[in-house]
């Protein structure tokens, strides 16, 4: 079956190589022409767990309290804040804001209602004339600016502390068909996990899935338009105010200029690189311009194909152009070095039986190679991360282009060169892979000492790893979202936002009169909500004393910065009310009867409608060293149920830091399970391909420690595990097993030449090793490109996985030698007699 798949191979590619490059050019110019409609996404959406219960959840409770689809911009005038220059500054940008057709409201200090300038009675506030602002005739600058420096609600929020910052809120007008196919494509998803979708219904998922993706990257792109427009804006007035610009549809459209910024960066520099490492490593035109064209073909058709399939790449994939370019690269220089000592060993053969003998040789442990690498990416499909799934996804389509790309373009450009002549030079490269195997061989026993040594000061350094990490960190301080969060973050009460809701008790609930047709509150506690009643849970003087006794203890948690709540309003009505809490039948008029715009400041944001429900919120400052996400929400939820005694199902909490708690503490389980799957599968490829497991197992050790070494190194030195870091350990061992199986693929071969361990590997680290030398450089390199990115995540992606190749290139040409000659997994040594008969 193999002779006939060779015969079928050598008469396709090798005996006609013009018509394959004329077949395979074909569909490279058809993915090119798709490359154009490759699209990016940095939306909050692109970055959710999948099937997260916090984020339907999350956006039930939007339903009901709002988006929090908003701009925050920072203003901060080199005066006084309430003079007038600097007053009417604010008001001219708030105008400006406030024209645009997307743009719903602009809330700034200028339209907020101020009760303490002078002071209003409760029954004066019931009056709509009683309502004042700073635009107001004759309001009073010197008590506004008290109040703002004094409210609860205003200071630390909507003005710094020091008076000198305030800011301004841009809300957006909801898209309506965003909303809508948002809603049915999420919908169908959770009838289909449910497994109640028909099979219309599931041809209907699919038609809800293609047609939200279409205008989900119409809706991005008009988000990224409106960012420049009011960038715009912004810039007409920086000369009357320090102005930074906050949001999370700011940071999406910033993370996609990162993202194109880092394709342009990573292509050009890992292609630029590649140049200069070919001419150093071959001295030929021909082995720099083949590998190079190789590289690109394999591109410029997973470009293609992911534009063709409307594949959107995030910031987690924006570096697949990089690997793809290293790992296709690795792949045609094993191809190189053994045509050429095929050459050197056969000067006189034919061209085509030299390329065809190569193919020969490395089609196993190429393929093999591909196939342990595709592994390790594939495994990142378990993680549950979408941006990390679909990564796993692209890198392995994308070397599976590259794998066939290989065999059939390498060789079939290979047939038309004319054989080059052998010129016998210094070859530097050689010296050191054998000075390193001669080092092997007289060390042996303290290598294995050493990788020991090594592999459990890395354990020690894994039991060291954290999740936590500040999201202000992923950004360089010199971008505005660093710059912007940092500001916010320590002047105007923190930034991400983290809310707890509190349903009633399920006494109170049962005991109201619920019309049959309503739904249960505990199934959809944001359904529909009827009519408002006389008798609420909350809005009552004890149980809103209750809610200021929680407010108050948020507020002392020192990572926590702004605190919003109900009783955010009842301070300031308790101030209009000499101190007072306002009896329940005052509470009943202020809610029916209070100015609108007093309402949705103090009220409509934090208590449902029909009063049997609290939102409180709360904004961390992400700045706090000691901040730990997971264990500030584990512990504020231990304060509600034991200290407050609240029913442990009426406490639901919400917001963008749950969210993005939860998507940090799955990282840890996540490296686990990819780890486990690499390992695992890698293991019985080996099996397969060496038929052997003591070889197996020896040839996986050196990856290990290579993995077990990065994972240390991040442990000892304090960095966490993030969305990108989290796919080291799985790709470090992936590509780095590559070594292993060419080395022990050819060891197997040049045995039975030898018979004798030594001159085994002697042999290999004077042929392969020259192979694994050059891939390992190269890969290490292409990966250190990726620092020079502006995310830093991925700058920590590309160093630590360029350390982890450099410890794997000097395991396997090292420890998996010694491995070797200690244990001789090929069995006893033949002499040099026996193996010639």
């Amino acid at each position: 079956m193999e002779s006939r798949l060779l015969r079928v191979y050598k008469s396709v590619v090798i005996d006609r190589p013009i018509i394959s490059i004329g077949i395979l050019f074909l569909l490279v110019g058809f993915f090119a022409v798709q490359g154009q409609n490759l699209k990016l996404d940095a939306s909050a959406e692109s970055i959710v767990l999948e099937n997260d219960q916090d984020l339907k959840y999350y956006r039930a409770s939007r339903e009901v309290y709002g988006s929090d689809d908003f701009l925050i911009i920072t203003y901060t005038p080199p005066g006084d804040l309430f003079s007038p220059e600097s007053l009417a500054g604010l008001k001219a940008l708030r105008d400006d804001l406030a024209k645009l057709d997307k743009v719903k409201t602009v809330l700034s200090i200028l339209d907020v209602p101020l009760v303490n300038s002078p002071k209003v009675t409760i029954a004066e506030l019931t009056d709509e004339g009683g309502v004042r602002t700073l635009e107001s005739p004759g309001v009073d600058v010197a008590l506004a600016r008290k109040e703002f420096l004094e409210s609860p609600i205003y200071q630390n929020n909507l003005v710094s502390l020091d008076g000198k910052t305030t800011a301004i809120q841009v809300i957006f007008k909801e898209d309506l068909k965003y909303s809508s196919l948002l809603k049915r494509r999420n919908q169908l998803r959770e009838q289909a996990a449910a497994g109640e979708l028909s099979a219309e219904e599931s041809g209907a998922l699919e038609s809800a899935i293609q047609e939200f993706n279409a205008y989900h990257a119409h809706f991005v792109e008009a988000g990224r338009e409106d960012i420049r427009i009011i960038r715009g804006i912004l810039e007409k007035h920086r000369q009357s105010a320090a102005l930074f610009l906050g949001g999370v549809r700011m940071i999406t459209s910033d993370m996609i200029s990162f993202i194109q910024n880092d394709i342009a960066v990573f292509g050009v520099g890992v292609i630029a690189f590649l140049i200069a490492a070919l001419t150093y490593f071959f001295r030929k035109v021909r082995w720099v311009l083949l590998p190079l064209s190789c590289c690109l073909l394999s591109v410029s058709v997973m470009v293609g194909f992911l534009g063709f399939m409307d594949w959107r790449v995030t910031v987690i994939s924006s570096n697949f152009i990089s690997l793809l370019l290293i790992i296709t690269m690795s792949l045609t220089i094993h191809l190189i070095v053994r045509y050429r000592i095929i050459d050197e060993e056969h000067p006189s053969s034919d061209q085509k039986v030299l390329v065809f003998e190569t193919m020969r040789d490395m089609f196993k442990p190429c393929f093999y190679t591909a196939i342990t690498t595709i592994v390790a990416f594939c495994s990142l499909i378990v993680s549950g991360i979408r941006p990390v799934i679909d990564f796993g996804w692209m890198m392995t389509i994308g070397i599976t282009f590259a794998f066939i790309l290989n065999f059939i373009y390498v060789p079939a450009v290979m047939v038309l060169l004319r054989p080059e002549k052998s010129i016998v030079r210094p070859d530097a490269t050689r010296s050191f892979t054998m000075s390193v195997a001669n080092f092997t061989l007289r060390n042996t026993t303290a290598i294995s000492l050493v990788s020991v040594i090594v592999a459990i000061i890395g354990g020690i350094g894994i039991t060291m790893l954290k999740v936590e990490n500040r999201f202000i960190d992923h950004f360089k301080s010199t971008t505005e979202i660093y710059q912007g969060m940092e500001l916010i973050d320590t002047k105007l009460g923190g930034t991400i936002p983290l809310e707890f809701i509190l349903d009633a008790d399920k006494e109170f609930l049962f005991s109201e009169e619920i019309p049959a047709d309503q739904a249960d509150p505990f199934e959809d506690p944001f359904g529909d909500e009827g009519s408002t009643e006389e008798v609420t849970y909350w809005f009552n003087g004890d149980r809103l004393n209750l809610i200021e006794k929680i407010h108050d203890y948020l507020d002392s948690l020192p990572e926590v910065g702004k605190v919003l709540s109900i009783a955010t309003g009842m301070k300031v009505f308790k101030q209009l009310n000499d101190g007072r809490m306002p009896e329940d039948y005052e509470l009943a008029l202020l809610r029916k009867y209070v100015p609108e715009k007093v309402k949705e400041a103090l009220i409509d944001p934090y208590l449902r409608e029909d009063g049997n429900q609290v939102r409180i919120t709360m904004r961390l400052i992400e700045s706090t060293p000691e901040l730990k996400r997971k264990e500030l929400i584990d512990g504020i939820r231990a304060y509600l149920v034991n200290d407050v005694k609240l029913e442990a199902q009426a406490v639901h909490s919400t917001g963008m830091a749950v969210l993005y708690n939860n998507l940090l503490q799955s990282l840890f389980k996540s490296q686990i399970l990819t780890l486990g799957v690499v390992f695992v599968s890698i293991l019985l490829m080996f099996v397969v391909l060496f038929r052997s497991v003591a070889l197996s197992i020896l040839a996986i050790l050196p990856n290990m420690l290579a993995a077990c070494s990065v994972l240390g190194l991040m442990g000892w030195v304090g960095i966490p595990l993030d969305i990108m870091t989290i796919t080291i350990a799985a790709i470090t061992v992936g590509i780095a097993v590559d070594h292993a199986i060419h080395y022990i693929h050819r060891f197997q071969v040049e045995f039975g030449k030898h018979g004798n361990y030594r001159e085994t590997i002697l042999a290999c680290h004077g042929s392969i090793g020259r192979a694994i030398y050059y891939t390992a450089l190269t890969i290490t390199v292409g990966f250190s490109i990726l620092a020079f990115s502006s995310f830093i995540p991925t700058i920590y992606f590309g160093l630590l996985t360029g350390f982890a190749m450099m410890i794997a290139l000097l395991s396997n040409l090292t420890l998996l030698a010694a491995l070797l000659m200690v244990f001789k997994p090929l069995g006893a040594e033949v002499s040099p007699e026996m193996v010639r008969t």
